[in-house]
């Protein structure tokens, strides 16, 4: 790491020598890391000097993504302590649902994935809220590869049903489902809007505390109005 910090405080490139000697290392050993980071793409060599190589652009993307996923965990955290629900958050990428972050807690426990997220988009408020984000076209898409069936008696059971829901939806209010994705539990999502990004935050209750549920989701919309020029930062992810 030394090394790569010290070729990077050269623009033009420096020699093996250089380096070995800003580093502190001996220069064997210099001369057998710098070989080492050239072959594995972390550094490249041109006329005897070094200069960064591809790598360190995949590391520093990967790092930058990992500080932007924490930022986004600790915002989750902050919601579910103010309001006491678990959260969720969740993109649609390349055609299909994926559920990025969740933060629960003993007291408020997220709800258990027993049918996989991603093919049961039509049936949680999750889903549902991203779907209603698409077009018409990347709708139908969608439900040609992931089609709406009952997984429960509540689930809407066809995609024409579902599609005639979507379109009734209005542009950034909630989705609340209710039971339609798990037995004895209701749910809400609130819908992010940056850019070309679909995402969505939400939120899960008992049955029984499902009087709790448009009070936490209209606070939790406001949260969010409160902290979107901070959370654009972190839903590129």
């Amino acid at each position: 790491m030394r090394l790569l910090e010290t070729v990077a405080g050269h623009a033009r490139g420096a020699p093996a020598k250089q380096l070995a000697r800003e580093t502190g290392l001996a220069l064997p050993t210099a001369y057998h890391l710098l070989r080492t980071l050239v072959y594995e793409g972390y550094l490249r060599r041109e006329k005897g000097l070094f200069f960064l190589g591809d790598a360190t652009e995949r590391l520093s993307s990967s790092g930058a993504q990992q500080k932007r996923r924490s930022a986004m965990a600790d915002t989750l955290a902050q919601w579910r302590d103010l309001i006491g629900v678990p959260m969720y958050y969740a993109m649609y990428q390349d055609g299909d649902i994926e559920i990025v972050c969740v933060s629960d807690s003993p007291e408020t426990p997220a709800v258990e994935e027993w049918a996989d997220f991603r093919e049961t988009g039509h049936a949680h408020a999750i889903g549902q809220c991203l779907l209603s984000q698409l077009d018409e076209e990347a709708r139908r898409d969608h439900l040609a590869r992931y089609p709406a069936q009952a997984i429960t008696p509540y689930t809407v059971r066809d995609n024409n049903a579902l599609l005639r829901r979507l379109a009734r939806m209005r542009r950034m209010e909630p989705v609340v489902e209710r039971q339609e994705y798990a037995l004895g539990t209701v749910c809400a999502a609130v819908p992010i809007t940056a850019g070309t990004t679909v995402a969505t935050v939400a939120m899960s209750l008992p049955i029984r505390q499902a009087d709790r549920l448009l009070p936490a989701a209209h606070r939790l919309q406001a949260e969010i109005g409160r902290s979107l020029s901070a959370l654009t930062l972190s839903i590129s992810i």
